[in-house]
């Protein structure tokens, strides 16, 4: 095939395509001289395509540049992608998916049972409520700190009950603003870095070291227990830190949170420190920031109730702005955060903080912690399949999940490796920071049967 022009193609016809004089192509020369030897030409036809006229309407707003240095897609859209496209090739497959971590386990009946209480409660003239409280009801917010920060110095005017911790997460970026720097552990989960790129507070990708100008990536390795040696990291305005840590599944210890604090003290920095795996820690690692003494003058806290009792789907966390912690001018962040609620959200849904309320509740929690049990039971078949087959594994202990170590391998060839021969989705490390390169992440999210056949595949795949 020839090409023309800027690389469009031009297809040239074979000798079976040349036509004769007494062709219907030719049919005027075949009258005219019918008598005479029919002569053969030759015809060189030349397809050239040429892109069509953009005809479409386009406005005169720029696209904000910013969503142009985001690299393809975020990545857990990416991985369903990936598998659509194995069904698509393999319709029969049956695919086990121990990649998004999300919940597969019903929710406990006496959350449902509240939460359809609340929602007939709203066809009745005494039950209905319309706009609530922006930060969350005040009975919610009073259980919050009730269950998770007793002693601990946080109040109920602290808390701010949103649809989950992820959203909040964008919020508080929108409260920082496009000229805070930030630090985040390598790996991480990703919608700290994405959402640092939209809001404009990064440089530009960095191919050659698969990272974002402007920002510090904190690395955590199997060598330093996954928590980053803070005297190589620069100061940076905020500090992005999840632990139990999604996706390594390493928990701090009370010495290190005590390390991570002072740091943001003699720096002035503030953490925004992610919990949403805290109830899955079985050993003395801190559940909360809070517990290590001044954190509440360097840190926010943001959780959820999705991982314990099955919200994905129902979206309900929090986010604990500490009275004391105060921007460089004295001013209040709470007060700004507040600000920034009010303006962007109606408050979290009122049936969901009523099924909120019910986990909370002594019946709620025991039912919870059964749910927290079970992933764990799955973590632990995990890690002894990954184990006898002779890998390093890290993580499972205190989180719902395996890192498993693939020396020298491409993480994403792992994962089509795995998807391809035994129809298990996984997900690639590199996709949480380049400190994820050679690692694959396996969720314990799923139900038994499922858990067991997908450990059965993969002995199988790694015998």
């Amino acid at each position: 095939m020839a090409t023309t022009g800027a690389g469009a193609p031009a297809i040239t016809a074979p000798s079976s395509s040349t036509f004769t004089a007494s062709s219907p192509f030719s049919l005027k020369a075949s009258r005219t001289s019918h008598r005479q030897s029919a002569r053969r030409v030759s015809v060189n036809v030349r397809c050239v395509s040429s892109p069509p006229a953009d005809t479409s309407y386009k406005t005169k707003v720029p696209r904000n540049a910013n969503m142009a240095k985001l690299q393809a897609g975020y990545l857990f859209p990416e991985i369903a992608r990936r598998r659509a496209a194995h069904l698509l090739k393999h319709p029969d497959a049956k695919i086990i998916s121990l990649g998004i971590g999300d919940t597969t386990e019903p929710i406990p009946d006496v959350i449902t049972n509240a939460m359809a209480e609340r929602a007939h409660a709203l066809s009745t003239i005494d039950g209905y409520s319309g706009y609530g409280a922006e930060q969350g009801e005040k009975k919610l917010r009073s259980a919050i700190a009730a269950t998770y920060y007793a002693d601990l110095g946080i109040e109920d005017a602290d808390i701010f009950v949103s649809d989950g911790a992820k959203c909040d997460i964008s919020r508080l970026q929108v409260l920082f603003g496009s000229k805070a720097t930030i630090a985040v552990q390598d790996p991480s989960y990703p919608a700290y870095v994405d959402s640092s790129v939209i809001m404009g507070q990064t440089g530009l990708y960095q191919q050659d070291v698969q990272k974002y100008g402007n920002i510090e990536y904190m690395r955590c390795t199997p060598e330093n227990g996954f928590f980053p040696d803070l005297s190589t990291v620069a100061r940076t305005d905020i500090i992005f830190f999840c632990s139990p840590n999604n996706p390594t599944g390493a928990a701090a210890s009370r010495d290190q949170l005590t390390k991570l604090v002072k740091f943001a003290k003699d720096n002035g920095s503030i953490i925004v420190y992610d919990s949403a795996y805290a109830m899955y820690i079985s050993d003395d690692s801190p559940k909360s920031i809070f517990e290590i003494p001044g954190a509440k003058e360097v840190a926010i806290e943001t959780a959820s109730f999705s991982k314990y009792a099955g919200f994905t789907g129902v979206r309900l966390g929090w986010t604990v702005v500490p009275k004391e912690l105060l921007f460089s001018d004295g001013h209040p962040v709470a007060k700004d955060f507040n600000r920034i609620v009010c303006t962007s959200f109606n408050g979290a849904s009122n049936i969901a903080q009523a099924g909120g309320l019910a986990c909370l509740s002594p019946e709620g929690l025991k039912a919870m912690h059964d749910v927290v049990g079970f992933y764990k039971e799955n973590t632990k078949i995990i890690v002894d399949t990954f184990t006898s087959l002779g890998f390093n594994v890290y993580g499972a202990k205190n989180a719902p999940y395996v890192w498993v170590h693939f020396p020298g391998r491409n993480s994403w060839d792992v994962f089509a490796e795995i998807l391809e021969k035994a129809n298990v989705v996984t997900t690639p490390g590199s996709g949480f920071g380049p400190g994820g390169e050679g690692f694959v992440r396996v969720s314990a999210f799923g139900h038994r049967d499922n858990i067991i056949e997908a450990a059965r595949r993969l002995k199988q795949l790694y015998k």
